[in-house]
């Protein structure tokens, strides 16, 4: 198997050496240059199209935003995942080179955050090995028929709240989510987005700015709300629970599960058990790894409705894979389609 090929592009010399060293030291992955402005980056890109190219945002000449929007409208080939920083400033470029067509982001490695260069080295060599395993998959199974694979739904049941989780690709893909949902939606919305502290606030935010509903970073001690959806934060474990006649947000940083804080086995365990599994509609989508794939089975299982991302849509077709191999999932959809199927369900469940 060939290796991956990457570029980075950094203005500091230390931080290309250290991730060029350590990536290089974790296996498969070949350096095939490294420049330090936004210039840089597209002639790179340009004359050497490597598989992924590693961008910094702030950078002289030409900043990160810039050389991204270049690199997409000269339709060059190479995935970019962003280098981002912990401020409010750093996460806002983040979500608009996301919007730009990159793929995906890690923190930047720097004395002010509490990743390590390694871990950060360690989280991006992942990402670049599962993004070039999905699309060696998508690519070996393009002609395969994709259907859905409707049950015949159990006696209907009202749904109670929506459930979502998802990790790479899915910011992205959960603006095409919020983007779509009605002004008169009536249902709690949870979700788990696999993203690091200090960026899911932020997040929340644009989602907000985006979407006709509320949208908030979920707080210890939130009383579910019909019509608002809650943002697991970065780093805690995310549980909603019945006090009285109430639905509460309870947040831990507890063990991870499946290697995440959030998880969302986690979040989509306790609805189960806060609404039941039958007053549940879950959606799985876009991500690496499996978690979330399981207890969506089990949700499944108990009659709640099932919803995944197809594979055609997908950055990463992993978590959503896991669940659908498992039988886990009602409809595989595209990610256009999945709000109006969920629409069409809630009404059909006399919602």
């Amino acid at each position: 198997m060939k290796q991956t090929t990457v570029v980075i592009v950094d203005d500091s010399m230390l931080v290309r050496n250290i991730l060029s060293d350590a990536l290089v030291k974790l296996g498969d992955i070949q350096i095939i240059a490294s420049g330090k402005t936004g210039m840089d980056c597209v002639e790179l890109a340009e004359k050497l199209k490597p598989d992924f190219i590693i961008l910094d945002i702030e950078m002289p000449v030409m900043d990160g935003l810039t050389a991204l929007a270049e690199i997409k409208k000269k339709k060059l080939p190479s995935q970019v995942i962003m280098l981002s920083v912990l401020t409010q400033h750093g996460a806002d470029a983040t979500f608009k080179a996301l919007e730009l067509g990159a793929i995906d982001f890690v923190p930047k490695p720097s004395s002010g955050n509490q990743f390590s260069p390694e871990d950060i080295a360690q989280v991006l060599w992942t990402k670049i090995r599962d993004i070039t395993e999905s699309n060696r998959l998508t690519e070996a199974n393009l002609q395969r028929h994709e259907h859905n694979l409707n049950k015949s739904f159990q006696k209907p049941v009202t749904v109670e709240a929506i459930g979502i989780g998802t990790s790479t690709g899915g910011p992205k893909a959960l603006q095409s989510v919020f983007m779509g949902l009605p002004e008169n939606f009536s249902k709690p919305i949870f979700v788990v987005q696999h993203m690091p502290a200090g960026f899911t606030k932020a997040f929340a935010e644009r989602l907000n700015t985006l979407s006709k509903i509320k949208v908030k970073e979920a707080e210890n001690g939130d009383v579910a709300t019909p019509g608002c959806a809650y943002i697991a934060p970065g780093d805690y474990q995310m549980k909603v629970v019945t006090k009285g006649k109430d639905k509460v947000i309870e947040l831990a940083q507890s063990i991870q599960v499946n290697g995440h804080r959030p998880s969302i086995e986690v979040l989509f365990d306790s609805l189960a058990q806060a609404y039941g599994a039958n007053h549940l509609l879950s959606m799985i989508m876009t991500g690496m790894g499996r978690d979330g794939s399981q207890s969506i089975t089990n949700i499944h299982s108990q009659g709640g409705i099932t919803l995944a991302q197809n594979e055609a849509t997908s950055i990463v077709y992993g978590m959503n894979r896991v669940a659908v191999e498992l039988g886990g999932i009602d409809f595989v959809l595209p990610l256009e389609g999945l709000v109006p199927k969920m629409l069409e369900l809630l009404k059909m469940r006399g919602n």
